[in-house]
């Protein structure tokens, strides 16, 4: 019974929402390809001297200009894919990839009992 009530555990914090960084920095985004889950929040970081924006390709989300040392953050709460890129310098684009958390684990009694069988 320990046995399970641990995996309830462990799985549930497997579904939590997480947090992610992506670092502006020599006039790129770091990573330029990052997958998140459903929920997850996303924070950009501008380590660069130059202003910089993420700026989504559809228009979903815009940071403004983000100064040097300033950060800003967006929650997905949706799957998909988004191209993102910097209004100021249009070579720099990344992309963000989302999927969906709830297909990760089941987290029933039964999809926990099934894992025991």
């Amino acid at each position: 019974m320990k046995r399970i009530a641990l995996s309830l555990l462990v799985l549930a914090a497997s579904v939590i929402a997480a947090d992610h960084d992506i670092d502006i920095s020599g006039f790129a985004y770091d990573p330029d390809t990052l997958t998140v889950q459903v929920g997850d929040t996303v924070t950009w970081i501008n380590q660069d001297s130059a202003a910089h924006t993420v700026t989504a390709d559809n228009a979903d989300f815009d940071s403004g200009s983000l100064a040097q040392g300033e950060t800003w953050s967006f929650t997905f709460d949706s799957t998909g894919t988004w191209d993102y890129h910097c209004t100021f310098h249009p070579m720099m684009t990344a992309v963000i990839i989302v999927e969906d958390s709830s297909a990760v684990e089941d987290l029933s009694w039964g999809g926990v009992k099934e894992q025991y069988r």
